[in-house]
């Protein structure tokens, strides 16, 4: 189960003085359903009001790829904050990811969180690419319990790019392997021609 914040993770709020309060989209928003959609099931939990948030996830996800939503009526207010319970959902807290900007959202279930730095509006913004790469690995991997990779990143002050960074490194050191192994596999082929030229087979009479 995904459980994704909408404002500062899906959206901006914006204010002018032509249009009032609006809420921009943030880029990679329809690609971060159509691929985790197979591979969870997609709550909204916001600590937005029901008032102010149902019409937004419905201009979000015109497709339906959001099973179940959440509102600030449904979290728990401790100190000064709107905290997401994921008991509540009812679902194994092992195979659950809470994703918000605000690591107090999650401070019930510090393990089960990933935190985004909040999407400030900039539309050459990728993070939700880079959150669904993660999350995808995560999923295709047949991680037993979320929490033993969140926890990992749990410290990170930018836990995407940490991955990032993490992925690029296997994935050169993977190349460094196949390109040794590739070298070795020559090195056997060309001693085994040499060896077949200066010992050649006798003939058969």
């Amino acid at each position: 189960t995904l459980v994704l914040e909408l404002t500062g993770v899906l959206l901006h709020p914006e204010w002018s003085l032509a249009t009032g309060w609006r809420f921009k989209k943030r880029p990679g928003i329809e690609t971060l359903f159509q691929q985790l959609a197979p591979l969870y099931e997609i709550v909204i939990f916001t600590s937005e009001t029901g008032m102010t948030a149902f019409p937004l996830i419905d201009s979000v996800d015109p497709h339906g790829f959001i099973s179940y939503r959440l509102f600030r009526d449904a979290t728990r207010y401790m100190d000064g904050h709107h905290v997401k319970d994921i008991s509540c959902l009812n679902r194994d807290p092992a195979r659950v990811v809470v994703v918000d900007c605000k690591k107090e959202a999650f401070r019930l279930q510090p393990y089960n969180g990933v935190a985004l730095r909040p999407w400030d509006g900039n539309s050459d913004d990728r993070v939700l690419l880079d959150l669904s790469a993660f999350l995808k690995t995560i999923a295709l991997n047949g991680v037993e319990d979320v929490r033993t990779v969140l926890e990992h990143y749990a410290l990170e002050d930018d836990p995407l790019a940490a991955f990032k960074q993490r992925q690029s490194r296997l994935e050169q050191e993977e190349q460094q392997r196949l390109a040794e192994l590739s070298k070795s596999n020559k090195q056997n082929l060309f001693f085994s021609s040499l060896t077949s030229r200066l010992w050649p087979r006798s003939k058969q009479p």
